[in-house]
């Protein structure tokens, strides 16, 4: 992502672009061994909601992503253009993960989005919506099997 490629509304604010910038490169440098460089995207305030949970504040966001990223091999965003409106930002996303627990360490993609708030230069809010059956169920070996058989007979 460049400055370039981000899609403004209302008032501009140069630093969220910047801000933007930190959060893409900190997504794709992050695991278990550095999460101290969270604090350098997210405020002390941070309020943070995904579909397996939430996380109020920085010590408790460090701790969730700590869980998080416990067992993980590598994980990589392709983040898309963010359209950014008076503090607001979203922006698409294509997760590659390989988790140790997740299809045998395999690497698996799931598509999601995320919705930012982001003041003073720090993202205040932070909310993901993903399929989680994508990311997890889907990958079990034996519930994969039966969700992917449903999805089939239901559409």
């Amino acid at each position: 992502m460049t400055t370039a490629s981000v899609i403004e509304f209302g008032t501009r604010d140069t630093a969220l672009p910047k801000v933007m910038e930190r959060f893409c490169s900190l997504f794709n440098e992050l695991d278990k061994g550095n999460l101290h460089k969270l604090q350098d995207v997210y405020g002390e305030d941070i309020l943070f909601r995904d579909p397996f949970g939430e996380a109020s504040g920085l010590d408790e966001l460090t701790s969730y992503f700590a869980g998080a990223y416990a067992n993980v091999i590598r994980c990589r965003f392709r983040f898309e253009t963010p359209v950014i409106q008076r503090g607001w930002c979203t922006i698409p996303w294509v997760m590659e993960l390989q988790h140790k627990r997740i299809k045998g360490g395999k690497p698996v993609e799931v598509e999601g989005i995320s919705h930012l708030e982001i003041r003073d230069g720090r993202v205040r809010y932070h909310r993901d919506y993903f399929d989680a059956g994508q990311l997890l169920y889907e990958n079990l070996p034996v519930v994969g099997g039966v969700i992917r058989w449903l999805k089939e007979q239901a559409g």
